[in-house]
């Protein structure tokens, strides 16, 4: 055969459009089937010329004509055929190559033979045709052949979009019997990833019941569930546990309704899922909201303790300065009153009312340090600021002071931490760094009081059990804040306190 102009060997491809006989048109099987794109291929069979596919031609059908095997696969793969017509000597071939590639599995393929060829009509009966049809034919034999083909190839394609959907589908598609054995009628291969188990298993129960896969404490709960679910006539939807074949437990989410075939029997058509990695999430969730619960809880508790015991400090602090101070003040008054109003007793009578007056004073100081170390007075009545600068005026060396905090107060439990923290600090540096100055810094900034302590002693210092530092730490973390020691040997020590502002109880007066 003639190429078309500007065809080539690969595709050689042209529309055929047979000559239409005018008169009227007889009713055909291809009446009201045709869709727009529908197409029939026709390879080889030159020699039956134009005029018997006609009948094709006036039913809307779109007619290919191509001249070799790959340029049909090509027209096949495009989707521009259904059905292809072709000839016994280039049938066997096209099926091959057709085979070749499952996703052209739909094309429906008639191969024509000549009736008076024992040859032709083995060869078309042996290659594997959907259909095999004799030359010469009739216009509605042709045209019922067509039709079948058109069925079957729309029949295929949904079969095969069917096949992907299932395939890709992340759980395990069934219809079921509505007994309590739950017998399979048809079920997808996902359901051996769930259970363990082909799904030939449990096809017509064959091997086992998928009822006896179900954990035996939730297989009541499963049948009450689903059979409410037919009784009413609405969808279901239940998670319920399965053994898998290796003993292990998983959890899965079923969604599924019943429906009527027709001959008074009902099925379950539904769908199956494995949601254990959902569930382990949710456990693990909520174990994690009740150890944040359980952990915020202890959080408080501490931060109830610390208040508490300041405001036993305060308490013990004001019974001091108000009870037993007093009382001190007012006999050493006494004392001294009573000297000067006996000058003339010889010294011998005075001394010991002296010693004893010598005493008293350095009880008081004493008494003082304990209240002040309870909880200073300073630092109730007029905040942090006032606070630090009465401690670095009695400490044991020079201090410089950097205060950079907003006006008004703190939280009372920041300001305390705050203190002690210095204070501590304070003392360590007095007592056992050998320091010549100290120097203090406390910013607020960014929602958290920044406190550090530096001296230039000998280093050395370290969180341990006994240390004052070790119950400091404490206390800050009562308060989600965090201490930090840096203390090189020999190049001095630095403390620092940071300590969240935000969500502290406010200081109420």
């Amino acid at each position: 055969m003639a190429r078309s102009p500007g065809s080539t060997s690969r595709q050689p491809i042209r529309r055929h459009q047979p000559a239409v006989v005018a008169g009227p048109r007889r009713a055909s099987a291809l009446d009201g089937l045709v869709r727009e794109g529908d197409g029939v291929l026709l390879l080889g069979l030159e020699e039956l010329g134009d005029d018997p596919w006609g009948v094709l031609a006036a039913s809307g059908l779109r007619m290919i004509r191509v001249e070799d095997d790959d340029a049909a696969v090509a027209v096949i793969a495009d989707g521009a055929a259904q059905v292809v017509i072709t000839d016994a000597e280039r049938g066997p071939v096209l099926i091959d190559a057709v085979c070749e590639r499952p996703e052209l599995a739909a094309v429906h393929v008639v191969v024509c033979a000549d009736l008076d060829s024992p040859e032709q009509l083995r060869r078309a009966l042996d290659s594997g045709a959907d259909d095999v049809m004799r030359i010469p034919f009739e216009p509605q034999v042709l045209a019922v052949r067509v039709a079948t083909g058109l069925r079957a190839a729309r029949l295929r394609a949904s079969e095969a979009l069917l096949r992907s959907l299932v395939d890709n589908i992340p759980g395990a598609l069934y219809r079921c019997a509505c007994d309590l054995d739950w017998t399979m009628e048809w079920l997808s291969d996902e359901i051996e990833e769930i259970s363990g188990y082909p799904a030939s298993d449990f096809i017509d129960s064959a091997v086992r019941t998928f009822a006896s896969i179900e954990h035996p404490d939730d297989h009541e709960y499963v049948a009450r569930s689903v059979m409410e679910s037919v009784d009413t006539g609405r969808p279901f939807a239940l998670e319920y546990r399965i053994v898998r074949r290796d003993g292990s437990v998983r959890w899965v989410l079923e969604r599924g309704q019943a429906q009527e075939s027709g001959d008074g029997r009902w099925w379950l058509d539904g769908a199956i899922f494995d949601v254990t990695a959902r569930r382990e999430a949710e456990l693990a969730l909520r174990e994690r909201e009740v150890i944040q619960a359980q952990l915020a809880e202890v959080r408080a508790s501490r931060t109830r303790i610390v208040d508490a015991a300041d405001r036993a400090r305060r308490d013990i602090e004001r019974n001091l300065h108000d009870g037993a101070q007093q009382r001190l003040v007012s006999v050493a008054l006494g004392l001294n009153v009573w000297l000067a109003q006996h000058r003339d007793l010889p010294e011998s009578c005075r001394a010991p009312l002296r010693a004893v007056l010598e005493e008293l004073h350095a009880g008081l100081a004493e008494l003082r340090d304990l209240a002040r170390g309870l909880h200073p007075a300073v630092l109730s009545d007029h905040g942090l600021e006032h606070a630090l600068h009465a401690l670095a005026q009695r400490a044991g060396v020079p201090v410089e002071m950097e205060i950079d905090v907003p006006p008004g107060r703190l939280p009372m439990a920041v300001e305390a931490a705050a203190y002690f923290a210095v204070s501590e600090a304070l003392t360590n540096v007095a007592r056992y760094a050998g320091a010549s100055e100290a120097r203090v810094s406390v910013v607020q900034a960014d929602g958290q009081l920044d406190v550090t302590i530096r001296d230039d002693g000998v280093g050395g210092a370290a969180l341990g059990a006994g240390s004052g530092l070790e119950g400091l730490r404490d206390r800050v973390a009562a308060l989600n804040g965090t201490l930090a020691i840096e203390s090189v040997p020999g190049n001095g020590t630095q403390v620092r306190a940071r300590l969240p502002v935000a969500g502290q109880a406010a200081l109420t007066r």
